[in-house]
């Protein structure tokens, strides 16, 4: 795979936002380099009110044409694509002008995984001439450090389960099925899918709760897919991860160092400390 080309520094950054606080810490750890980021939020992901004060465009899911119009007015080069968003139906998306010149292209990247539908998407904003970044690219400080981020290490028990639950995530991986996985002594408990790592997990509480989960703790267990275009949909946690895992009676949080989105870093550390958890940036075994 050829090195992604250098990033602009100097010029303006076209930020498009979904939900949660990650696309507000990426847009200040972008301005505190001294570059300027236009904000584009959409509609129904993105909370207007977490960006009082600041200037945005939004955006309906399928606007693309408007995306690229007014990013390249404002002279941004380069988009990033960061926060939470449910996958929409095709019949949910609002597309304009150019999604529509483009539908059959967009309808094909249905038939697959979130990977496939975002590769392919964004391909039509690279063919209007942007470069997409990872939000990792344009700030590297949102990234998991290699070990604990709190005060808990994982035990023996604990990293033999993250070995487990990193394999199997090596070999679901090209299936585009989800990114975490629950393993206690060595055994599934539960896998992400659509639910997301949080719906995952209170599964897992609610099994657990009826007993029908009788392992002890257990440990949850991030990683990107071995085939995912690392510049969008990195895996990533929270202080809500945290509380969801407390909840599922887990031990800790495992995640891949240096390829793991990180929302609130010290909260984090802060809440896992408070719930007897760790969480920990771990080295990947998927090559």
């Amino acid at each position: 795979m050829s090195a992604p080309p250098p990033t602009v520094a100097d010029g303006p950054l076209a930020l498009v936002c979904g939900g949660g606080s990650l696309p507000l810490a990426v847009a200040d750890h972008v301005e505190a380099r001294g570059r300027r980021v236009v904000l584009f939020l959409l509609r129904e992901a993105a909370d207007p009110k977490d960006y009082a004060g600041r200037e945005y465009t939004p955006l309906y899911v399928g606007q693309l044409g408007k995306l690229a119009r007014i990013a390249r007015t404002q002279g941004c080069r380069e988009i990033v694509l960061i926060g939470s968003l449910v996958r929409p139906s095709l019949w949910g998306i609002r597309p304009d002008w150019l999604a529509l010149k483009n539908l059959s292209r967009i309808a094909r990247g249905f038939r697959g995984g979130d990977n496939h539908l975002l590769s392919n998407s964004t391909k039509l904003l690279e063919e209007q001439g942007f470069t997409l970044r990872g939000a990792h690219e344009v700030a590297p400080e949102i990234l998991a450090p290699e070990g604990a981020l709190g005060r808990l290490r994982p035990t023996a028990d604990d990293h033999a389960d993250i070995e487990f639950g990193l394999a199997y995530l090596a070999a679901a991986g090209p299936f585009d099925i989800g990114q975490a996985v629950v393993v206690a002594g060595r055994h599934i408990l539960a896998v992400e899918a659509a639910e997301g790592t949080d719906g995952m997990l209170a599964r897992v509480a609610t099994l657990r709760a009826e007993r029908r989960i009788r392992a002890p703790r257990g440990v949850l267990v991030k990683a990107p897919k071995p085939q995912q275009d690392r510049r969008f949909d990195l895996p990533s946690i929270g202080p809500n991860t945290v509380e969801a895992a407390a909840r599922a009676g887990l031990a800790g949080i495992a995640v891949i160092a240096k390829e793991t989105v990180v929302a609130e870093p010290v909260t984090l550390a802060e809440a896992a400390d408070r719930a007897g958890l760790f969480v920990a940036g771990v080295r990947g075994s998927q090559g």
